[in-house]
């Protein structure tokens, strides 16, 4: 089981750095700490500083090309596209990898407005 995130160009991917920090991210984040936590593979890429990985997926590359970094980011769960230009939530992340989420230690819920 694997999932890949292709982030768009920011200075970390924890949503903790910057002047403001951003309830989204630092939300995904707290998802794919409890997806490792359950033995799935998780890997992300940020454009800012892999440009490299973002050419050698023939999907992302295709997706940039024809929607420009506005169709940042991109999720992967085993190799399919599952959610593009914006981040899934960890129970959606859990269904498309047909695992159960956690009950306990489960991340966090932020309210964003």
């Amino acid at each position: 089981m694997k999932v890949e995130i292709y982030d768009p160009a920011m200075c970390c991917s924890t949503g903790l750095c910057g002047p403001v920090i951003d309830p989204v991210l630092v939300k995904m984040n707290d998802a794919l700490l409890a997806l490792k936590k359950q033995g799935v593979e998780v890997e992300r890429f940020n454009l800012a500083q892999q440009p490299k990985a973002f050419l050698e997926n023939r999907k992302v590359a295709d997706l940039l090309h024809k929607n420009g970094k506005k169709i940042l980011p991109v999720t992967f769960v085993n190799g399919e596209v599952l959610l593009k230009a914006e981040y899934p939530s960890y129970e959606k992340l859990c269904e498309a990898l047909g695992i159960e989420p956690l009950k306990e230690n489960k991340p966090i819920s932020i309210m964003t407005v």
